[in-house]
């Protein structure tokens, strides 16, 4: 059983995180899941609707796996120190670190990307990368898998992501069974980004 801690601030993006997330819940007897927070309750996510924190920044940062959302709140600019702390400790103990959308972001300016590979939401691209200048940024690529750390394009490319995450850990087959059961098409080429194109990000 592999646990998996994901991040949740007010104004994450809704689909960067439980997209992921509901591919890992059809597998329960290998993955148990818990969002983590800096204040206890609640956070508000992008779509209004308000998420229950498990647990606190300060009580766990173990976990297997973790998972980093973006969205318009995603807090770099201020950074959030309490969050950046957390990152870069629970990012040394965990075995695959996972980023959605501009979540990246918040990975490179902790500087746990630092000489890897990773990739970003094209719409925001530009705006990410400064977040990492000892990053080698990734432009054509719907997720981008370096050592444990795998960062995805934007919002729904997280899902195919942590698929690919699936598939690392428990096997191709296991995952092309959760997107089925989900009647999901999943982009199993991680360099199909016609986002990239679109955005004029190479």
């Amino acid at each position: 059983m592999r646990s998996i801690g994901a991040l949740v601030f007010d104004g994450f993006e809704t689909l960067d995180l439980f997209g992921p997330l509901e591919f890992f819940c059809w597998l329960p007897n290998e993955f148990t899941i818990s969002t983590v927070g800096e204040n206890a309750g609640h956070v508000t996510c992008r779509s209004g609707q308000r998420i229950a924190v498990d647990c606190l920044l300060g009580e766990r940062n173990d976990f297997d796996l973790i998972l980093v959302p973006g969205g318009p709140g995603t807090p770099v600019e201020p950074a959030n120190e309490a969050i950046s702390d957390w990152i870069r400790v629970a990012a040394e103990k965990a075995t695959i670190v996972m980023s959605v959308c501009t979540g990246s972001a918040l990975l490179a300016s902790t500087g746990v990307l630092d000489g890897r590979k990773a990739t970003t939401n094209k719409m925001e691209f530009n705006w990410a990368v400064p977040f990492g200048p000892k990053v080698d940024w990734i432009g054509k690529a719907r997720w981008v898998e370096d050592g444990k750390f795998f960062t995805s394009s934007g919002v729904s490319a997280g899902m195919d992501m942590s698929l690919a995450v699936i598939s690392r850990l428990i096997g191709l087959e296991s995952a092309r069974h959760v997107a089925t059961c989900a009647e999901y098409s999943w982009t199993e080429d991680a360099s199909s980004d016609p986002f990239a194109v679109q955005h004029g990000v190479s």
